[in-house]
């Protein structure tokens, strides 16, 4: 592991909600993409088929404050 994503990692919590979106996004936006060009893709049909179990109901939804309480 590379000292500046040690640093990073060490003082991760320092950061606002913002400096941690800010650093997600910069991280992603640095990969390169040559690796997962099909990427859009996927994630379109991950979101198709989770819609279609909503829809059907093979699926329950619940929200994040009941998945928080189960932790």
């Amino acid at each position: 592991m590379s000292e500046a994503l040690k640093n990073l990692m060490e003082n991760i919590d320092q950061l606002s909600t913002k400096e941690k979106a800010l650093a997600a996004h910069c991280l992603l936006s640095a990969m390169d993409g040559s690796a997962d060009d099909n990427v859009d893709s996927e994630w379109l049909s991950l979101a198709e088929r989770r819609s279609e179990e909503l829809e059907t109901g093979k699926v329950i939804p619940t929200t994040w404050a009941k998945i928080k309480q189960e932790l």
